[in-house]
């Protein structure tokens, strides 16, 4: 570590800790204060703060240890139990979603690769700043905490078979039933298997577990570790490893104690560290050079991903039986994005460069301008999503 990443570290952490104070004061989440930090400090408006790989990794680690609290404070039983509003919402939200987004674009002129893959981008949730924004809001506990993140674990499994048939397709014109029913069965297996771990070994473990010289701890980071690698070799994210990691260590298996110096060492090192770090690197994605043209399309994608899950996923929750408070809470908190859009359209720059010098697409599958937007697009759904959600629990309180 050198002197430089020193003062980058603390010029990251004092201003975050300075804006998050400011906004809490205004009567905003201070979560926002690390993406004010990272698009006014970095490349979007004064370019002080630069990316870099260890800011990329420690980043990375604050979404790990976020989820890995997160699937700590919530109970898997309530998670089961609001089952079927979790799927309604999540198919409801991605349908509208992939339907706006796709339309949006190619009334811009986008061919129709670049279309679907816009409306795929705009569909996706990001579990792990939804589990930020709930925890900062305290409902992470609620009806509405539960059915959110358990929509945004379904929306990632839908996006990572939808992103395949894509992939397909852009590769060799054709869908490949087999790639997508081993993707279904590598994605049951992980579950099943989690299940079985969390049943009949992990209680094992945890009935002879202490805390000396930090061992719960560390227990505790070998077991999201483990569950983070299985969930990749399932074609899932790591941090839907870490969360159900979580899961497993539950009150009712492990010393009251020890579970409470595991939580407060998870939070303290993800919010009062990690998290700040991770949504100021979010910022600097953002681009502000476009011309007219862009920025129209860029604002129709804002309105798009906000309406496409406000609409979709706010009917999904409706039709499962939710009230109409809890319904519109849900459409407004569903809208939050980051980590896994970046990585799906990092992807699909990849392939779009390797397909163009193999001769086989003449035309980019995103274009830069496209790219742009939606990067924008993924910065300020993020930035309203908890602004509103605010705003409609003191408007309207939901059941704690």
């Amino acid at each position: 570590m050198n002197e430089h990443f020193i003062i980058t570290l603390l010029l990251i952490l004092s201003t975050a800790w300075a804006f998050s104070a400011l906004l809490s004061r205004i009567g905003l989440p201070s979560i926002l204060g690390g993406l004010v930090v990272g698009f006014i400090l970095g490349p979007p408006l004064l370019n002080i703060i630069a990316p870099s790989p260890s800011l990329d990794f420690l980043a990375e680690l604050g979404v790990f240890f976020v989820m890995y609290y997160i699937g700590l404070e919530m109970d898997p039983k309530e998670l089961l139990g609001h089952l079927l509003p979790s799927v309604m919402v999540a198919v409801g939200g991605f349908v509208f979603s992939f339907a706006l987004g796709f339309f949006a674009a190619k009334l811009m002129g986008a061919t129709p690769f670049q279309s679907l893959f816009v409306g795929m981008i705009l569909s996706v949730t990001a579990i792990a700043v939804q589990a930020a924004i709930l925890q900062n809001m305290q409902i992470h506990k609620t009806v509405v905490g539960h059915v959110i993140i358990g929509a945004a674990l379904f929306d990632d499994i839908i996006s990572l078979i939808c992103l395949s048939v894509l992939l397909g397709l852009a590769k060799g014109g054709e869908v490949h039933i087999a790639g997508i029913f081993f993707i279904l069965t590598k994605v049951s297996v992980f579950f099943g298997f989690t299940i079985l771990i969390g049943h009949f070994v992990i209680p094992h473990i945890t009935k002879r577990l202490d805390d000396f010289e930090g061992k719960g701890f560390t227990f505790a980071i070998i077991s999201a570790l483990i569950m983070a690698y299985i969930a990749e070799q399932a074609g899932l994210h790591l941090i839907i490893g870490a969360f159900l990691a979580g899961q497993l260590v539950r009150k009712e298996i492990i010393d009251e104690k020890i579970f409470q110096v595991i939580k407060e060492r998870f939070y303290g090192l993800s919010f009062g560290f990690l998290l700040p770090i991770f949504f100021t690197t979010l910022a600097f994605h953002v681009k502000l050079e476009w011309d007219f043209q862009s920025l129209i399309f860029t604002m129709s994608l804002i309105l798009a991903a906000f309406i496409g899950k406000f609409v979709g996923c706010g009917l999904g929750a409706k039709m499962s039986g939710l009230g109409t408070i809890e319904s519109l809470t849900i459409g407004i908190g569903m809208n939050g994005r980051g980590a896994v859009e970046l990585v799906v359209i990092g992807i699909v720059i990849k392939l779009s460069g390797d397909l163009i010098a193999e001769g086989q697409i003449l035309q980019p599958l995103l274009t830069e301008n496209q790219i742009s937007s939606l990067i924008l697009m993924v910065f300020i759904t993020t930035l309203i999503s908890p602004v509103l959600l605010k705003w409609s629990l003191s408007k309207y309180p939901i059941s704690r």
